[in-house]
Parts: structure tokens; sequence; C-alpha cells
């Protein structure tokens, strides 16, 4: 059963820092492309992040780029998503995905809020 776990969610201020955590199972993830997605209030899906499997190559989308760091630990099945300088509107639910562009699988996601 393929299952990705997210944590590291929370409720920060504006200028602070979070470190998210997905971790994975039920597939080799030194193979697979990850991603983090999110969800603002009533908004659509937003990709945030991808890691590629070789590098591994970084991406971000523009919003969050020089903010965010994504990273991957293949000995512990887990990608991170460092973020610092939080913004209000990177107030989201942020998931992780198996894949970068088209996604497999998905995790329950992680609430992140930025507010003072």
């Amino acid at each position: 059963e393929v299952q990705l776990v997210e944590s590291g969610g929370g409720l920060v201020q504006p200028g602070g820092s979070l470190r998210l955590s997905c971790t994975v199972s039920g597939f080799l993830f030194s193979n697979s492309a990850m991603s983090w997605v999110r969800q603002a209030p009533g908004k659509g899906l937003e990709w945030v992040s991808g890691i590629d499997i070789n590098g591994p190559t970084e991406k971000y989308a523009d919003s969050v780029r020089d903010r965010f760091t994504i990273s991957r630990d293949n000995a512990k099945n887990t990608v991170h998503l460092q973020m610092k300088s939080l913004k209000p509107n990177d107030t989201a639910v942020y998931y992780c995905a198996k894949g970068l562009g088209q996604y497999e699988n998905w995790g329950q996601g992680t609430q992140v809020t930025v507010s003072s």
C-alpha cells in the first residue's frame, strides 16, 4: 500500500519558518520524483516545488523561489520542504505528491497558517 504522510505544519508568524516533512512507503522512493503542492482557502491547487532523482534537481514556483528549499533523504524515504520568510498568503494545506508534473499518489496534507 502506498502511503505519504506529511508532518510539520502549524501556526507561524509572518517572517517565520517551518519545515515540512513527508515520509513515504509502498514504493521505491529513490526512483521517484516528488513534489509539494498547496491549496489556499477557497483556491485551487498550486504546485510549489519538486525534486527529481537526477542530481537531484530542484524546481520552484516563482512565488516561493529563494524562500523555500526542497530536499530529499533517500535513506529515510523522506522529502522535506524548508520554508522561511513566510507570508500570510503562504497559508494553505500543503500536500506531498509522488511525481513531478503528473502525480500518482498524494498525502493527506498538513495545514500551514501564517498569521500574527
